[in-house]
């Protein structure tokens, strides 16, 4: 699904115009982003959380070359299914 198809679905379902739906959206993902920045955690109970975990740098290799290389550490978003979600799939 694209953005562009859950928009519409949004809509659709909320009985909203689709910039409304658009305006939903942007802000829930302005708002989840902001909180992960935040505090690095964010649960949303029936449906899961979203958290912030630190990857330590590590050598891997250059699939193309065999070389070796150094993967800098980053923080990563982590997304654990709650148990109703879980449940419906």
């Amino acid at each position: 699904m694209t953005k562009a198809e859950l928009i519409t679905a949004i809509a659709g379902d909320a009985g909203i115009t689709k910039v409304q739906a658009a305006g939903a959206l942007e802000s829930y993902v302005d708002n989840v982003t902001a909180e992960l920045k935040k505090n690095g955690k964010i649960g949303f109970v029936g449906f899961g959380t979203f958290s912030v975990v630190k990857r330590n740098a590590r050598t891997g290799r250059n699939p193309q070359t065999g070389e070796t290389i150094q993967i800098k550490a980053k923080k990563v978003i982590k997304f654990k299914a709650g148990k109703a979600l879980a449940e419906k799939i």
